[in-house]
């Protein structure tokens, strides 16, 4: 059985557990618990930001972070590495300590305090040696819309569309409390509005 990566390095799986033959994904309910859980999840974490370089720069200048090449940890516990920051977690894992949380959802936890105390892997060591046939062909996971649609058909639900109005018990608006075309002709699109962010 070949194993693969999808979308991120790391977390590795069975290609007969989730291709068919023709290569394509299999649906969810054919595929085991345990990688369909992980494949579901990597359509939330495949354009997210490397962990350490978050913890370096923080939500204000996230736009300096790397994207996550690789996922270690458990699902809902994972860590999201560049490949700058991967001897680290390595380091950290085989030489500090890390090892003691193998398999638990902890791990990212105990990580990220380790990393954010300004520990590194020392000057020179390695990470872990992937073996890539392509590295850019990594398939990618489905995106979150397609597993919510493979979901919803495969358990038979009907899509439906929801009526704010109606849930909210106003009515819908007169042709006078309409927005019109004029109405937008002056709205500044530029505008900064306060965030909470």
């Amino acid at each position: 059985m070949a194993k693969v990566s999808v979308g991120l390095r790391g977390w590795r799986f069975d290609e007969e557990e989730i291709f068919t033959e023709e290569g394509e994904l299999k649906p969810l309910d054919e595929i085991p618990e345990d990688p369909r859980e992980r494949l579901v999840r990597l359509t939330r974490l495949v354009e997210e930001p490397c962990d350490v370089c978050y913890l370096e720069y923080g939500e204000a200048e996230i736009h300096r972070c790397n994207q996550a090449r690789i996922v270690y940890g458990e699902p809902r516990g994972e860590v999201l590495l560049c490949p700058g920051h991967e001897p680290s977690f390595v380091y950290w894992f085989h030489e500090a300590g890390g090892s003691e949380h193998k398999g638990t959802r902890a791990l990212a936890e105990h990580f990220h305090e380790w990393a954010a105390a300004g520990n590194e892997a020392p000057e020179g060591y390695g990470a872990v040696e992937h073996v890539d046939e392509d590295p850019d062909g990594l398939p990618d996971p489905p995106d979150e819309r397609e597993i919510q649609e493979r979901l919803a058909e495969e358990a038979g639900f009907e899509r439906e569309r929801i009526d704010i109005r109606k849930l909210a018990g106003t009515e819908e608006p007169s042709e006078d409390e309409r927005v019109t075309d004029e109405d937008l002709a002056d709205l500044d699109l530029s505008t900064e509005y306060p965030s909470d962010r």
